[in-house]
């Protein structure tokens, strides 16, 4: 069963009168009226079913949680066959992701800029801004895997990620009902407290090399 969003009335979804799908979820309608309104403005609905509670966490962060999971057992297994420290670890760990998520970003980097609109603070003000950030992202990966200029990349990557954040706080704090923008549009993933902890790494890791620079 499920809910029709605009009249409420339980639906079996096999026999429903009518779909639509936004933002990767599929909704079901007792009747067309209600589908006709609800395609209008569904921004507007979608709150009152919010699909996001009723899936399971994992499910939901799928994406997010493999693909730490393989950045952190590369660098780990690079570390320990080289025998480095927690320098080199942290430095590839941050290589990995941003070149990991700039690639998701890349796909479709029209979509991500207007997505990544709706929260960031720059990017709200500066829509250019969410075209170049991908490539930013990318630059970054790089500079960590050649190690150019510590000390930069370090600082660059504590300022452009301590921005980021603040729209991310800011749209999980409101309850927005917005889509994270962090594995560009390929995945459906709901801007919430994992998004925070996934800039906050960054920031923290980034901090924490710029302390044990020399």
């Amino acid at each position: 069963m499920a809910k029709d969003p605009i009249c409420g009335m339980n639906v079996q979804e096999v026999k429903a009168a009518a779909t639509s799908v936004y933002r990767g979820t599929t909704y079901y309608f007792c009747g067309i009226g209600c589908k006709k309104t609800f395609d209008k403005e569904p921004e507007k609905f979608v709150g009152k079913t919010d699909p996001v509670q009723s899936k399971n966490w994992f499910a939901m962060y799928k994406p997010i949680v493999l693909i730490f999971f393989y950045i952190t057992v590369i660098s780990s297994a690079v570390v320990w066959n080289f025998h480095l420290h927690i320098k080199e670890w942290m430095n590839l760990f941050m290589a990995q992701f941003f070149l990991t998520f700039s690639f998701f970003k890349l796909l479709d980097v029209r979509t991500f800029a207007r997505s990544y609109s709706q929260y960031d603070i720059i990017a709200k003000k500066v829509k250019s801004y969410g075209y170049i950030y991908p490539f930013i992202e990318f630059l970054l990966g790089i500079a960590f895997i050649i190690q150019y200029n510590p000390l930069f990349t370090n600082i660059a990557t504590l300022v452009i990620m301590s921005i980021s954040i603040i729209g991310v706080v800011k749209s999980v704090v409101n309850k927005n009902n917005i889509q994270c923008a962090c594995l560009g549009t390929v995945f459906d993933l709901p801007m919430s407290s994992v998004t925070i902890i996934e800039d906050a790494m960054m920031i923290a890791m980034s901090g924490a090399m710029l302390l044990m620079f020399n």
